[in-house]
């Protein structure tokens, strides 16, 4: 159901605040309210971008990401083995920080 008059409410507003501010101090307010509209605009944009910022390092840490820091600490893995003096070949990765841990404790007490 259509409501009619609902423009007659609006004229009647604005009279209102005419009759309350007077004319000169419409465009101050219109102003105003152009400003805080900015400036909602604004903090809405920031707040946007600051999301997908969040989002954007979370993929990272999906399995391609994940793999290539595996990389990573696996190559530091076998350079501190090899600076250690212990050999690499058949051992998996647990074995070689396991052996690392065990040579450490060693030099420490020797």
């Amino acid at each position: 159901m259509p409501i009619y008059g609902i423009e007659w409410i609006v004229v009647g507003v604005i009279i209102v605040v005419l009759l309350l501010w007077g004319p000169e101090k419409l465009p101050k307010i219109a102003r105003s309210i152009g400003q805080a509209k900015k400036e909602f605009e604004k903090a809405s944009k920031a707040l946007e971008e600051e999301t997908s910022s969040v989002v954007k390092p979370s993929i990272a840490s999906t399995p391609s990401g994940s793999v290539a820091a595996t990389q990573a600490g696996d190559d530091k893995l076998l350079e501190v083995a090899k600076s250690l003096g212990i050999s690499t070949e058949g051992k998996t990765r647990d074995e070689i920080a396991q052996e690392i841990v065990s040579r450490t404790q060693q030099q420490k007490q020797g």
